[in-house]
């Protein structure tokens, strides 16, 4: 073999080994994702609320998808169905129904956990909002705080609870039963104290919660930068609305 040609094959082969190691080095992992809930019954997770409600059933599977059905029946306070599992770094995505006829308030808690013992039963933690009626369905997406100290808007920052339209989004896509396949996707990420969520495609949220998520107050009730996930039935709603598809990954 002459000089050229042991050129041109050494060549050939740090290329190759090049290709091999960029492909090695740039591939992302293979995610493994976890289903947390099976489509036949509750099993992982369990219903939170106060003595009162105890009796009251709220949250059931039908058709395959977990519903919460308080159409006619106000009468009640918070009514959480909660994960028994919890998660720090994260990415979970669901799909979720929503119907026009219903004017109640949703969500999805994150990084949470329930005490029993505060004003009969709370859960501390964050919340990405779903809001079912039409005029402020924008809201849905964006990060409410319902650890006691806060209890506010943590993204946008505000106040309290009052949402300014202000805030409402540029580009929103919101669906209802009757709208397309009638199921709403969803996406949450959590990395540190960096909060994304995402609406159907649209990003709504990407936050930086330094300051917030591992402040004291969160630090206290052992919530914001880790513990349960938990869907929300809120206090005094009639609220109809179904989840599927719950899948969450761990990040590292």
């Amino acid at each position: 073999m002459n000089i050229i040609m042991k050129t041109a094959a050494i060549s050939a082969v740090c290329l190759t080994i090049q290709v091999l190691l960029s492909a090695t080095v740039g591939a992302e992992p293979t995610r493994q994702w976890t289903s947390l809930f099976n489509g036949k019954d509750l099993s992982g997770w369990m219903v939170k609320c106060q003595t009162a409600d105890k009796e009251k059933t709220f949250w059931t599977v039908t058709d395959g998808a977990i519903q919460c059905d308080s159409i006619g029946r106000k009468e009640h306070n918070y009514v959480w169905l909660v994960s028994k599992q919890e998660f720090g770094d994260f990415e979970l995505r669901l799909k979720f129904q929503v119907f026009r006829e219903s004017p109640g308030n949703s969500g999805l808690q994150f990084r949470s956990r329930y005490d029993e013992g505060w004003k009969g039963g709370w859960l501390d933690g964050p919340q990405v909002d779903i809001h079912s009626p039409a005029a402020m369905s924008w809201r849905t997406g964006l990060i409410y705080d319902e650890t006691r100290e806060e209890r506010r808007w943590i993204s946008p920052s505000l106040k309290n609870s009052r949402m300014d339209p202000a805030f409402k989004p540029a580009q929103h896509i919101f669906k209802y039963s009757t709208d397309g396949d009638g199921w709403n996707t969803l996406t949450l990420r959590c990395h540190g104290t960096r909060v994304t969520t995402i609406l159907n495609g649209v990003p709504v949220t990407e936050w930086e919660g330094r300051g917030v998520l591992d402040n004291a107050a969160h630090a206290v009730h052992r919530v914001g930068l880790k513990g349960h996930f938990a869907l929300q039935l809120h206090s005094g709603d009639e609220l109809r609305i179904r989840f599927k598809e719950i899948e969450v990954t761990e990040l590292q």
